[in-house]
């Protein structure tokens, strides 16, 4: 059975994310410092973040300024 797993290391500040226990085979960067990895049918199977301290706090940020942009339009109209 596979499980998700999530581990971070700090010392790199990189984040994997396994959603299986099949070996990789084969990776593709998504975007810079996001990589899908992939097992030999070509599914994915693990995501791998660099910078990931920055990457998650340029992401929740966006995210939050977003809801907040909306939520101010709104109380507005």
């Amino acid at each position: 059975m596979n499980k998700t797993r999530m581990a971070y290391f700090e010392k790199d500040d990189v984040l994997h994310l396994a959603i299986s226990d099949e070996p990789e085979a084969g990776s593709i960067e998504v975007s810079p410092n996001i990589t899908a990895e992939l097992n030999a049918k070509g599914e994915l199977i693990g995501i791998e973040i660099l910078s990931a301290s920055t990457f998650i706090r340029d992401s929740v940020l966006a995210s939050v300024q977003a809801k907040v942009l909306d939520l101010s339009e709104t109380k507005t109209v």
